[in-house]
């Protein structure tokens, strides 16, 4: 499948989607009492009538919607995600919010903010279904976590109990993971660390990243190999699974891919947690029992 097919697929499936009956029609399905069957940790939900950050460096022809997401949970025997921000929706968070609502208990979220000036809506974000703040870093300076309204955003996050996701590369990790874990707040790391695919699991980066896990605080998200590599990933996971056990591990499908639209399926993504947690009952760890804490889900 190439690009316009998959934006074709996702056109037909969403078909009348700004409807909320849709919805509402798969929020409804975990309503019924299925319970917790497996958590993504990782999705980006956004349409085309969205206000796109005006310096975006990724725009996209298609709209990935939440029924769109939870139609693909249901079909991979799925029954609850999170809603990671999109770099083009800014500080906006108000799509999350609003799908989070609508989706029946089905979705938690994190949100973007400015530290200088959206500490006082915090609890409010909170009640909202947010369980943490993402700091994407890639392309950015690392910023000082120990001082100014940095420090007070970690600190606020350590009174909410939520959690400081980064995405970064490797190689960078030990500039901000050791200023957080010594703040007492939970870490979680996406996509495997994202490591340097020429370096593999010898990255420093990663490699400082495997020490992290005696201190309890840090979390890893055994996520969207096609970042680093296949390779790469097969490799990491065993390491990752010593060094944090399944306790401090989860899986997620990073969907709808961005940037590698029709190259991935969510059914092999999923797949391939089988060969990289081996275990049932390890498994049943990362993907069930892990995030519904981390996240926040009844179940």
């Amino acid at each position: 499948m190439n690009r316009r097919e998959f934006n074709g697929a996702l056109l037909k499936l969403g078909g009348a989607a700004l409807v909320p009956s849709a919805l509402a029609a798969c929020a409804t399905k975990t309503a019924a009492g299925m319970g917790i069957a497996g958590i993504d940790t990782h999705t980006h939900v956004f349409h085309r009538g969205l206000p796109f950050e005006p310096n975006r460096r990724y725009t996209p022809d298609y709209d990935a919607r939440p029924e769109h997401f939870l139609a693909k949970l249901d079909a991979n025997g799925l029954s609850h995600g999170v809603i990671v921000p999109i770099s083009i929706l800014g500080i906006n968070n108000d799509y999350t919010l609003e799908c989070i609502a609508a989706a029946g208990g089905r979705l938690r979220g994190l949100a973007v903010v400015d530290p200088a000036t959206d500490l006082p809506k915090l609890e409010g974000l909170a009640r909202g279904g947010i369980v943490g703040v993402r700091l994407n870093l890639i392309g950015k300076p690392v910023p000082d976590l120990r001082a100014g309204p940095w420090r007070d955003l970690v600190e606020a996050c350590r009174r909410l109990h939520w959690q400081v996701e980064i995405y970064d590369d490797a190689q960078r990790l030990p500039q901000s993971l050791p200023h957080l874990v010594d703040a007492g707040v939970d870490v979680v790391v996406d996509h495997f660390g994202k490591p340097d695919p020429r370096l593999g699991v010898g990255d420093p980066g990663f490699r400082h990243l495997l020490g992290l896990g005696a201190t309890r605080k840090v979390w890893v998200k055994l996520s969207a190999p096609y970042r680093s590599s296949n390779e790469t990933a097969a490799a990491a996971a065993p390491l990752l699974l010593e060094s944090f056990g399944p306790e401090r591990l989860v899986w997620a499908s990073d969907w709808p891919h961005t940037g590698f639209e029709g190259k991935v399926d969510y059914a092999a993504l999923r797949a391939q947690l089988d060969g990289w947690v081996p275990d049932a009952a390890q498994r049943q760890l990362v993907l069930v029992d892990t995030p519904a804490r981390l996240f926040r889900f009844a179940g």
